[in-house]
């Protein structure tokens, strides 16, 4: 059987179980989009097991096999890509990063290659991890920028007051129709996460009802253009913690 090398990174979305010692690890990656792989021998019961660096939005480089016959990808010489300070010991960013991850999973379907959606999702790993201040907020700034490399994200300039209609994705000064808008104050909060630097993030103030509103709002703006959105269990948990 020949088989088909590539060199890749990847972000880690989830596993599941297979067999005694098998795993298929469902990867976000630069070169294959999103992409399941097979691996075997990394279960914690294995000797030298890699099953540490498969956890939600850990970051790999692997070299990857493929071949016409084989349903899945397989694996290779699996290293960190870069090393997580904080994020694993952190309760607030690991329960981010769980959120991160089943978004990601939820949405992006296999084998839709996009540059930009990769780059921008390792750059937020990177980001979460470096944060000292606005945790509370980066799951709201990640839902606001990842529309961008999605394909909805607002399209023109936003003036004070604006709506947004979800529909087009478009600012205006009119009242709309709530089931197709986000109201003004929500409106200003997705613009002022979409120009902010993240690392500036705390100096955008929000309460926890300014927070869980503007969450709804982007669940009711993601719906509108990827319905499964509403099936990402974690969100419950981000209600509650923030």
């Amino acid at each position: 059987m020949a088989l088909k090398s590539y060199k890749a990174r990847g972000i880690v979305l989830g596993t599941l179980k297979y067999g005694e010692k098998g795993v298929i690890v469902h990867l976000l990656t630069d070169v294959c989009g999103r992409q399941s792989y097979m691996i075997q021998g990394v279960r914690p019961t294995a000797k030298g097991s890699k099953m540490a660096l498969l956890q939600p939005m850990f970051t790999v480089e692997f070299e990857g096999l493929v071949s016409t016959k084989m349903s899945l990808h397989r694996m290779k010489d699996m290293v960190p890509g870069m090393v997580l300070h904080s994020t694993p010991f952190d309760v607030r960013k690991s329960t981010m990063a769980l959120f991160m991850a089943e978004v990601l999973y939820r949405l992006v379907k296999e084998s839709e290659e996009s540059s930009s959606l990769f780059e921008f999702v390792w750059a937020s790993v990177a980001a979460l991890d470096a944060l000292d201040e606005g945790i509370a907020n980066f799951h709201l700034w990640f839902l606001a920028n990842l529309s961008r490399p999605l394909g909805f994200s607002p399209d023109n300039e936003y003036t004070d007051g604006a709506w947004l209609d979800i529909r087009d994705g478009h600012f205006t000064p009119n009242a709309l129709i709530p089931s197709f808008a986000l109201t003004p104050d929500n409106a200003r909060i997705l613009h002022d996460m979409l120009e902010c630097d993240v690392r500036y993030l705390g100096e955008i103030g929000l309460n926890r009802t300014e927070r869980v509103e503007f969450l709804e709002a982007m669940l009711k703006y993601y719906s509108y253009h990827l319905e499964s959105i509403r099936q990402v269990e974690s969100i419950r948990v981000l209600r509650e913690v923030f």
